[in-house]
């Protein structure tokens, strides 16, 4: 009887998941993966409608790096257009800011200031206006061509809203009081507003990845305001259509589908586009639509023909190879960013995203969830968990295998047959998770499921975590799973300063022990102080806090290893000279910040680590520590998690791969623990660095060199003074912020 009563209220549980009552993560995750695999395994067909001119590799060597000047562009636009007599274009890009490499602002202040009085320069700069002005040139390209520019929608708090945004598709005003759950957004990144208005359309280009980060939908139509507003590859193929417009459609009340626009129930299943013939895209929640990979992505993928943009603008091409054509310009360049992780697979170019979705449209060839698939996966459910209750608990082992096989096997199939002959995606992960759980619960039956639950915790965790942790771990098992998720945690890279020299310098062996010696002692300290080891790459430690096991004070934690790390270092060190090696010094790098942690890999090895664009600023910060010539480095968000500390600002700057400037910090010691003089120490250089970022030179200057009188080796202070004399030669721009650029020395 309990055995029965278990069965059934696993049952329960997979129906309260279905009607999202009781959500289970990995569901979804199974769903998702089944998904994926459905793509991959699909044939590779290619489409003949659609080209993508790729800003490739060539292209860049030969026309300069991304974005280019606004008539190479123009250029490019008109002989896809007047040249090769494309249908339409669209261009995954924004230009927000007005073209500067033409040099015209550099006349025009000269006109304004030094050649003011100079008439014959004046004359000349009516026709300079009009030859230099790229944005202008760009604008005339568009106007009257079949060009639609690409937008970025965003709800960052810090974000300014820039450009203009193109006409919305409709608005709440045209929807009769009915609303729509679309995403919503409160800012955006257009382009200028004399190109959106010479543009034909615009189209947002803002990706929607599902929580594992896996892009599977795109949005069709997101809302701005009041209005809702078209995605790039929806307003591409509604120009390519010559449709003007496009209109919700809504579910009847009798439940029969209507291409009515007005109806008594809010529910939107499609948008239909006024081509000729009309033309119904299906809607999945939120506006969007499933994406159907054609190929495993990029010019050797198979599904789009890729042709070089500096192929077009030579016009090397025939012109039957894009006669006629959709044209997507993008890339596939690895160094601009636009490769996106897919179904297909992890470095999928974003363009292609949108030619996919493109093809869909044009070919009525979408896959669709639909509304009726919660409660075809509610009775699905209830039936698998009465049948395999009857059936598993009366059949022995054997029986009981070959029962549920052909049950998968059913489920399946059955499944599989409505995806290929009526495009749906109904729900399967649940079903098949009921039928594994059912057949697992009825052979283990007990304590052997949660016996080795409790084994498997401690023996994977324990490769990474202290033995406090695990124990820890192990009384509520349930609690910890390597499954991914997004967690606030605080991240370490420690690296040894000049290893390379280091080892050219030792014997093989002496080096072994040399590194192992430091590698042991590192560790110690970080599993000692409640962190988790990540890996070693080679001479680089990279750790941890804040998981498996939740630490509200992982920030101090880490901060705290950090500076021990730096005194145990210093012991090493002078054991080593003593035995003849190198001496050991080491740089560390700190950030806290919201990062994916879990099981990552692949199929053949998988590791528990960390991954997000907080532990890349943590390496960053290590690598800026031999810049300033300090053991430690950590970012605004550490020193604030970790209060604890008494903290030297040693500048702000923008590190590789950034855009948007960090303030850095040396924790010096905990504040208990500082004295007079180093609080006057600190105070000192605090003081030296406002008068620095206020221009005042010589306050500034003074400053630095009474640090430097404490501290003669600082190489910080070394370096703002060399700051200071070069600015002094070289006058800043109005709008300098003080920020440090990492590209080159002096190119903040």
């Amino acid at each position: 009887m309990v055995r029965w009563l278990a069965c059934l209220a696993l049952t329960f549980v997979a129906v309260l998941q279905a009607n999202a009552i009781f959500p289970v993560t990995l569901v979804d995750r199974v769903d998702n993966f089944i998904y994926d695999m459905r793509m991959r395994v699909q044939p590779t067909r290619l489409n003949n409608d659609i080209v993508i001119v790729n800003i490739d590799e060539k292209s860049l060597k030969e026309y300069g790096q991304w974005p280019w000047k606004r008539n190479t562009l123009a250029s490019l636009l008109e002989r896809l257009t007047d040249d090769y007599h494309v249908r339409a274009v669209g261009v995954d890009a924004v230009f927000p800011e007005p073209d500067g490499s033409s040099g015209l602002d550099v006349l025009e202040d000269l006109a304004k200031k030094e050649l003011k009085d100079d008439q014959h320069f004046l004359n000349q700069m009516g026709g300079l206006r009009t030859q230099l002005n790229f944005d202008d040139r760009l604008a005339k390209t568009l106007n009257g061509r079949p060009i639609v520019l690409g937008f970025a929608l965003s709800n960052e708090l810090d974000d300014l809203s820039k450009g203009l945004l193109p006409n919305p598709a409709f608005t709440d005003a045209e929807l009769g009081g009915r609303h729509l759950e679309s995403a919503l957004y409160t800012k955006y990144t257009s382009n200028l507003p004399v190109l959106q208005r010479a543009a034909i359309a615009g189209g947002f280009f803002n990706p929607s990845p599902d929580s594992d980060g896996v892009i599977r939908r795109i949005p069709l139509l997101a809302k701005f305001g009041t209005g809702y507003y078209e995605s790039l590859s929806l307003a591409t193929a509604r120009v390519a259509l010559n449709a003007s417009k496009v209109k919700p459609v809504f579910l009847q009340s009798d439940g029969v589908n209507s291409q009515s626009y007005l109806n008594e129930y809010g529910s939107i299943e499609a948008i239909k586009l006024n081509s000729s013939p009309n033309l119904t895209v299906p809607l999945e929640p939120l506006l969007t639509a499933l994406i159907q990979y054609k190929s495993k992505g990029g010019p050797r993928g198979g599904g789009f023909v890729y042709v070089s943009a500096a192929d077009v603008l030579k016009k090397n091409l025939p012109e039957n190879k894009l006669a006629n054509k959709i044209i997507l310009i993008g890339t596939t360049s690895a160094g601009l960013k636009d490769l996106r992780t897919a179904p297909v697979g992890l470095d999928f170019p974003g363009v292609e995203m949108h030619a996919n979705v493109i093809a869909s449209i044009l070919d009525g060839d979408f896959k669709q969830r639909p509304d009726t698939s919660r409660a075809f996966e509610v009775m699905q459910i209830i039936l698998l968990g009465l049948l395999l209750t009857f059936a598993l608990t009366r059949f022995k082992a054997l029986a009981a295998i070959f029962f549920t096989s052909l049950t998968y096997i059913a489920v399946i199939s059955f499944n599989y047959w409505m995806y290929q002959s009526f495009n749906l995606v109904l729900p399967l992960a649940s079903a098949l998770l009921l039928i594994s759980a059912l057949f697992v619960f009825n052979l283990a039956w007990g304590y052997l499921v949660e016996s080795r639950k409790l084994r498997g915790v401690v023996r994977r965790f324990g490769e990474y975590v202290a033995p406090e942790l695990v124990a820890v771990m192990a009384e509520e098992p349930d609690s910890y799973t390597m499954e991914g998720e997004i967690r606030e945690l605080t991240v370490m890279f420690s690296d040894v300063r000049g290893f390379t020299t280091i080892s050219e310098s030792m014997s093989a062996a002496d080096l072994r022990e040399y590194i192992n010696i430091y590698l042991t002692a590192m560790s110690e300290e970080i599993r000692g102080n409640r962190g988790t080891l990540d890996k070693y790459i080679g001479d680089c430690v990279m750790a941890f806090w804040g998981a498996p096991v939740r630490l509200d004070d992982h920030a101090r934690l880490a901060v705290a290893s950090a500076l021990k790390m730096q005194t145990i270092a210093q012991g090493l060190s002078e054991d080593f000279v003593k035995r003849g090696w190198p001496e050991l010094k080491i740089g560390v790098g700190l950030n806290t910040g919201e990062v994916r942690v879990g099981d990552m890999g692949s199929k053949i090895r998988l590791a528990y680590t960390v991954m997000g664009d907080a532990v890349n600023l943590s390496s960053r910060l290590e690598g800026i520590t031999k810049a300033y010539g300090v053991g430690i480095v950590v970012g605004e968000a550490t020193k604030t998690a970790a209060p604890e500390f008494a903290y030297r600002e040693l500048d702000r700057v923008r590190v590789k791969g950034k855009t948007r400037p960090i303030s850095i910090f040396e924790p010096i010691a905990n504040i208990t623990s500082i004295d007079d003089a180093q609080s006057a120490l600190l105070e000192l250089w605090h003081q030296a660095l406002d008068d620095f970022r206020a221009q005042q030179w010589d306050a500034a200057e003074k400053s630095f060199l009474s640090y430097l009188e404490v501290r003669a080796e600082d190489l910080a202070a070394q370096e703002f003074l060399e700051r200071i004399t070069h600015y002094r030669q070289n006058p800043l721009p109005a709008d300098w912020d003080g920020v440090a650029t990492f590209v080159s020395k002096f190119s903040e």
